[in-house]
């Protein structure tokens, strides 16, 4: 029998005993040997048998036991990644407070920096409260125009004023009237 050449070129695999290993056949079925291949010393019409070789299983047991072991270790780790994460985001979410109360700070600081100032407070007292100097003459300026036109539609129109002659003549009645004393 001819040894079979593997694609690379080189002789059949060995044992470590020297023999080479036996190739791996499939069980197609029973495989039927014409009449002219017969022995005479066989029964006839018996088929031969191929060997068997194991087939592999999809699945081995120590994969199963890999996957399960594998399964299990990412649930047991879901819980403490989901409760760092979201220590994380309240961690950030407390960093942006602190940052806006600090600004909050700062422009308090600079507030408090600025009433220090007696030129600053004068000014102050001057727009709020009406403050002014001794000699000095305060002048208010309201504009308020929507409550003026309020106040005018309000008031009834003023009568007409009257004619000199008939003021003096209205004097000089009420100064008639006036009893004696």
């Amino acid at each position: 029998m001819a040894e079979r050449r593997t694609p690379s070129g080189q002789g059949p695999a060995r044992r470590a005993g020297g023999r080479p290993t036996p190739p791996r056949t499939r069980n197609t079925g029973p495989i039927r040997v014409p009449a002219a291949r017969r022995t005479s010393s066989g029964s006839g019409g018996a088929a031969a048998k191929r060997t068997e070789a194991p087939r592999p299983r999809a699945l081995t047991g120590r994969a199963t036991v890999l996957i399960a072991l594998v399964v299990a270790l990412a649930l047991a780790y879901t819980y403490p990644v989901r409760v760092y994460l979201k220590q994380e985001a309240e961690i950030a979410e407390m960093e942006r407070a602190q940052a806006v109360q600090r600004a909050e700070i700062a422009e308090t600081a600079k507030t408090l920096e600025k009433w220090n100032d007696p030129e600053y407070l004068r000014i102050q007292a001057r727009e709020r409260i009406f403050y002014v100097r001794p000699g000095e003459t305060p002048l208010l300026v309201v504009d308020d125009k929507d409550r003026a036109a309020r106040t005018a539609a309000e008031q009834t129109p003023a009568a007409a004023p009257d004619r000199w002659y008939d003021t003096l003549w209205s004097s000089v009645q009420a100064a008639n009237a006036e009893p004696q004393d």
